[in-house]
């Protein structure tokens, strides 16, 4: 008899680099294993910051080819990604241009321009999501701008999850908690928000049919098949990581407070309804799709992509562990605002902090433990006013915080989120995006009966790490 497990295949990929996780139950308790990693990022190309899509689905491939050679063939996998960043198609489904990322600079005064369409305010009472320059709907108006012979050649609009499960299965489908960070979706029908993509000129007839997370999208061509040597069920998770890692988030709550912590920090409760009123905007808060329709009311907040410029820049050799417990030692009290656009693709991280310290006459930091030391200050003071204004927004009061993702890590970070923000903090579990896009497929498969049998799971399954403020 061979081993009768129920395997599923979680392909997580984030700015920074991808992996793909097993994941199976066994006595109750969820179990993952990683088959493959790869790197990521954006490269220069023609001028613009891109991703290398064809690399990456290359990377999936591989990825799936490994789950073979291990004797573990997933029943179902799903892939999640980051927002916001697509790829255009033709006639013959072949690429328009190239996959620009979302730090790249052609979004850059764009949103005057749109704004002459829309109003900030009214775009915001229609979508209840926050202004992110790199947004979806302002991509589009710079593709409009720069590109009109792109848009008038398009066929279809793929969000990067949704592009590469069309290269496995051949089906284009959208998915939602994805779609929303476009910032083209209506809140309440929680459908494609036709009347404003016809204000704006975009061409509705490209973006695809919106699909629940849970949703199976059909098995792997023949040609894919044939490469990977078996056939699985390619499902919807959230195909949005965050979406993917608040779904993880071991809670037993109805209104927790999580960060999801990486690259970015994600910073928010769950609610049922969209926030779209004009405090909401002055705030920056945002309301995206989330698992079972619920929406992640949340802040972005610069991350930790702080720290890994930094570390890039001044102790490439040294792990995320080291750094954290160097600045641990230091003394140094200066304090940058975490939120400024300054932080977002600064030529230089260690510079751009230094300045920012120097500016506000505070002690300059010097070295990695104390430029690392001003970020994870900095983080935490950002925290703490973000959990007041939830609390305002929401008339709600939170007593913990649970972070989620690769920064619950990060101990001293969480030591000084519970002393900035006066409430214990549950940090884990780490590989939270990994876990929620498995529990989305778990959850379709009925192997949990629902989000809080899931979450329950999660939170016996893995170690959860208190600290007390």
């Amino acid at each position: 008899m061979g081993d009768m497990q129920t395997y599923y295949l979680a392909v997580d990929i984030g700015a920074s680099s991808g992996r793909h996780i097993l994941g199976h139950l066994s006595e109750g308790k969820m179990v993952l294993e990683e088959i493959h990693r790869f790197p990521n990022g954006m490269t220069e190309r023609d001028g613009a910051l891109c991703w290398d899509v064809d690399a990456l689905f290359a990377e999936i491939v591989t990825g799936m080819k490994k789950c073979k050679e291990a004797g573990k063939i997933p029943a179902a996998m799903g892939i999640d990604t980051w927002a916001v960043d697509f790829v255009l198609l033709d006639a013959e489904d072949r690429r328009i241009g190239n996959a620009v990322g979302y730090r790249d600079k052609r979004t850059s005064g764009i949103d005057t321009e749109l704004y002459k369409t829309i109003s900030e305010a009214e775009l915001y009472g229609r979508t209840g999501i926050q202004k992110q320059i790199f947004n979806t709907i302002y991509q589009l108006a710079a593709v409009q701008k720069q590109h009109p012979e792109y848009l008038a050649r398009a066929k279809s609009l793929l969000m990067i999850p949704e592009y590469f499960n069309f290269l496995l299965t051949g089906k284009k489908a959208a998915e939602y908690t994805n779609a929303t960070t476009t910032q083209l979706v209506d809140p309440d029908t929680k459908d494609w928000d036709v009347t404003l993509m016809k204000r704006l000129g975009y061409p509705v007839q490209i973006f695809q049919k919106i699909h629940k997370p849970g949703t199976v999208l059909g098995n792997l061509t023949e040609e894919i098949k044939e490469a990977v040597g078996f056939d699985c069920k390619v499902m919807l998770p959230a195909t949005h990581d965050t979406g993917s890692a608040v779904l993880a988030v071991p809670t037993d709550k109805e209104d927790a407070i999580y960060i999801s912590s990486g690259t970015w920090s994600l910073m928010g409760t769950e609610r049922r309804t969209a926030d779209c009123s004009e405090a909401g905007r002055i705030h920056n808060f945002t309301s995206e799709g989330g698992y079972d329709y619920r929406f992640r009311y949340l802040k972005n907040i610069m991350g930790l992509w702080m720290i890994q410029s930094v570390r890039k820049e001044l102790a490439p050799e040294q792990g995320f562990g080291e750094i954290c417990e160097a600045a641990a030692q230091t003394e140094i009290a200066s304090l940058v605002d975490c939120n400024d656009d300054r932080f977002l693709a600064p030529e230089n991280m260690t510079k751009e902090v230094q300045k920012a310290c120097e500016e506000t006459g505070q002690q300059v930091p010097q070295g990695i433990a104390e430029v690392a030391a001003v970020i994870y200050h900095s983080l935490a003071e950002c925290y703490a006013k973000t959990i007041v204004e939830i609390e305002e927004m929401t008339g709600a009061k939170y007593d913990s915080i649970h972070v989620v993702g690769g920064g619950a890590n990060a101990a001293y970070l969480n030591e000084l989120t519970a002393k900035a923000t006066g409430r214990t903090v549950y940090a884990g579990p780490t590989e939270a995006t990994a876990i929620g896009n498995l529990a989305a497929q778990m959850l379709a498969d009925d192997v949990f009966k629902d989000l809080w049998a899931a979450r329950k799971c999660i939170f016996n399954s893995f170690e959860i790490r208190t600290y007390e403020p």
